[in-house]
């Protein structure tokens, strides 16, 4: 006999039964009336592709330069990894860590992790560990503060361009769409369905493989 699906308000914490839902509607709590869950379609499908551009436009951030600066005819340029480096040869070790964690590790590990769940689902069949990347995920995603150095390195250039000539350069617009992107695929996200579609794609790995068997 299968399970009878239920659904916690996150609010109240009333135990109340899942009902289908017509397209683009919204199901409420029946005790404070907070949003439960929304009737979407192919947000796994919308997630996945948001990551995988994400995933191109943070190799083309992190690669090519941020910015060039112009000087009495002497022209220097710089990527990320470049200021990571500057910092720690000046010995600023606290910075560099905080710079590399926050616009280099913690993207990549959430790109990765939303690859990892995503793509398997797409594919039909679920990873080992989806618990625990479907964790790590959103741990990720709060230590990601690529909004908060671009914001700082165009304040610099607006600064600098006083002094110098600034040439932005194909990095800095890259960091700007990969913010959108990645906003992008937290709102395409949908918890609900992705979880549906893993208990859909379990039970057809069960049944085929009992169906190997016999």
């Amino acid at each position: 006999m299968p399970a009878v699906p239920f659904i916690a308000c996150p609010e109240c914490d009333l135990l109340q039964l899942e009902t289908p839902l017509p397209p683009r509607r919204s199901a409420c709590c029946h005790r404070c009336g907070v949003a439960l869950y929304r009737s979407t379609r192919h947000s796994i499908d919308r997630a996945l592709a948001f990551a995988l551009a994400a995933v191109v436009l943070l190799v083309i951030a992190n690669t090519l330069p941020i910015a060039g600066l112009e000087v009495r005819g002497l022209h220097t340029e710089t990527t990320l990894w470049g200021a990571v480096q500057a910092l720690y040869d000046q010995d600023r070790v606290a910075v560099c860590a905080l710079v590399f964690a926050t616009t280099l590790l913690a993207p990549a590990i959430e790109l990765c992790t939303m690859l990892y769940m995503l793509l398997p689902l797409r594919l039909g069949y679920v990873p080992r560990h989806l618990s625990l990347a479907f964790r790590l995920a959103p741990l990720a995603h709060e230590w990601g503060l690529v909004d908060v150095f671009m914001l700082g390195v165009v304040v610099s250039l607006i600064k600098l361009g006083n002094l110098a000539t600034v040439v932005p350069g194909i990095a800095l617009w890259s960091f700007g769409v990969l913010i959108l992107l990645l906003t992008a695929v937290g709102a395409s996200f949908d918890a609900r369905e992705f979880w549906l579609r893993a208990a859909a794609n379990r039970a057809a790995q069960q049944n085929s493989a009992i169906a190997s068997v016999r």
